[in-house]
């Protein structure tokens, strides 16, 4: 078994604040082998990414490196990279493994241009789904609006993923919640798949931009949510099992009877 620490933190806007978080958070889940952040833990969403983003050899992903090797941890957490050149960064989930070296950083692919929203203002995308081995799992990296598109996390699975770590920093809103739970539960369902999934805990007292409903959670790969941490602050330790991922496909083998697998679909 891997023992996961779902970290749902509030994120301020200002980075040396989130990794001071990100310290507390990592004291609280010891006896985890991987913590997982939310979506944008370097800094909250906004015109500021574009002055705060670092390389991934900067102060911010180098004190969660700092940070992963004085716990024994692999983390996950999403920052900001400089993007295209244009002004735009790149909105970036990077895994560092327990000895605190950089494994992964996967640049997310679909910009919420929706609700009102424009990511792609501040955002350059990236374009190549990513699996990274941590913790003794095949983990594939899914960040906030990607869990609305089920041909990326069927990617994954074709990588050979046996989790998917979804980070989010999820727009409040009418319904939003509730679609955050269905699409987290039918990712795993559908894929049969244990999903952890992350978001920002609401953070009131620094912005009033409406990003961040918490409900944390770990769904397994029947879509049974085991845990959910509601909004508040927390850090909750949850295990994956693989016996049960073997149990489910064995039950369910809908994985194995996919019929469009790599055939485009005619229009």
């Amino acid at each position: 078994m891997t023992t996961i620490a779902l970290c749902q933190i509030p994120v301020s806007p200002e980075p040396s604040a989130n990794l001071k978080r990100v310290r507390e958070a990592l004291a609280r889940a010891e006896g985890a082998d991987l913590a997982i952040f939310p979506e944008a833990t370097l800094t909250r969403f906004g015109g500021r990414v574009a002055g705060l983003a670092e390389p991934l050899d900067g102060p911010f992903v180098t004190g969660l490196s700092h940070a992963a090797r004085e716990h024994g941890m692999a983390v996950i957490a999403g920052v900001f990279e400089p993007g295209d050149g244009g002004g735009r960064v790149h909105n970036t989930a990077v895994a560092i493994d327990a000895e605190g070296s950089i494994r992964a950083a996967y640049r997310k692919i679909h910009l919420f241009d929706s609700f009102g929203a424009k990511e792609s203002e501040l955002v350059a995308p990236g374009s190549r789904p990513t699996v990274v081995e941590l913790a003794g799992l095949r983990i594939g990296l899914i960040t906030c609006y990607d869990v609305r598109f089920p041909e990326l996390a069927r990617a994954l699975v074709d990588e050979g993923a046996d989790l998917f770590a979804v980070i989010a920093a999820w727009g409040s809103g009418p319904l939003k919640e509730d679609h955050w739970v269905t699409l987290v539960r039918a990712r795993a369902l559908e894929n049969t798949m244990w999903t952890a999934a992350v978001g920002q805990a609401p953070n009131p007292a620094e912005s009033s931009d409406g990003f961040g409903v918490g409900r944390s959670m770990l769904v397994d790969p029947l879509g049974v949510v085991r845990v959910d941490l509601g909004t508040a602050p927390g850090v909750q330790l949850v295990r994956i099992d693989t016996e049960v991922t073997a149990a489910a496909r064995h039950a369910l083998p809908c994985l194995e009877h996919r019929v469009l697998k790599g055939q485009p679909i005619v229009k």
